[in-house]
């Protein structure tokens, strides 16, 4: 291929993409809504959460929990400039992927990993799995997408060969009687329930839910509800132009005086102004 200076190739078959940058580097910082793989091919990749920084560089893995707030730098290194290949890994998948798993084979008790970035070591099955897609920087050869589904499925196979630690992380939502939390409370957030309503819909015991909040939030469910419906009230207030006294319940407050009180303290100013 042949490449303009400068210019930016960021290409996506299935839920894999191919990204190239030349004669520069791309900074940013966003959430990573589903978990992920992330191959450095060439350059390197600086990962920062939490004050912390993961150096990635060329022919090395990290794997990137979901739901979590990363600072992602993408760099020439040398007279090489960046590429690398990100596998996604959405929540539909996976479940679709676990029930194919024999159950004997599934260590329930297992812990999951505490740190949302883990850099994997260098291991045959993500060399081979990442090595036999390198031919595809080339746009011009456009991979079948049944082939491109099964390099995701070859990657979850990777990361549960590599550690067991990864059965939990992967598959959170695994249990029969537990339904995914944190996909639940976003669909219900405006929803006026209760942290003990939440937690019977969710399949859990008031502690249990407490507990598998803390994986997914530093905010306590409270807090984290309270910002969310006073986030979705901002948004409607300011650009639906809806009035307060309707907004409020709309969102899940069923009391104006504390909603006010409440989205003063978010915002410095009452939802009137």
């Amino acid at each position: 291929m042949t490449f303009v200076p400068t210019e930016t190739l960021r290409f996506r078959y299935a839920d894999i993409f191919f990204s190239y940058y030349i004669d520069n580097y791309t900074s940013c910082s966003h959430m990573v809504h589903d978990h992920m793989l992330a191959y450095v091919y060439s350059g390197e990749m600086i990962l920062e959460e939490n004050g912390q920084k993961i150096c990635v560089h060329k022919g090395e893995c990290v794997f990137l929990r979901r739901d979590n707030r990363i600072s992602m730098t993408k760099q020439p290194l040398g007279e090489e400039q960046f590429q690398g290949i990100f596998m996604q890994f959405q929540r539909e998948f996976l479940r679709a992927f676990f029930k194919t798993l024999p159950k004997e084979d599934i260590p329930f008790d297992v812990q999951r990993a505490k740190p949302s970035v883990i850099k994997l070591p260098k291991t045959p099955v993500i060399d081979s799995l990442f090595q036999s897609m390198i031919p595809y920087f080339d746009a011009s050869q456009k991979p079948p997408e049944a082939l491109m589904k099964l390099k995701l499925q070859e990657g979850v196979h990777s990361l549960l060969s590599i550690d067991i630690k990864f059965y939990s992380s992967l598959f959170d939502f695994t249990e029969p009687w537990k339904i995914d939390l944190l996909d639940f409370m976003e669909k219900n957030f405006m929803q006026a329930l209760s942290m003990e309503e939440f937690a019977s819909y969710t399949g859990r015991s008031l502690a249990t839910f407490k507990r598998d909040f803390k994986k997914i939030s530093p905010l306590s469910p409270q807090k984290w509800l309270i910002e969310k419906r006073l986030q979705a009230a901002h948004e409607l207030i300011k650009n639906g132009h809806r009035k307060v006294s309707d907004v409020y319940m709309d969102v899940g407050f069923k009391n104006l005086s504390h909603f006010s009180s409440a989205y003063k303290k978010m915002y410095g100013v009452s939802p009137t102004r």
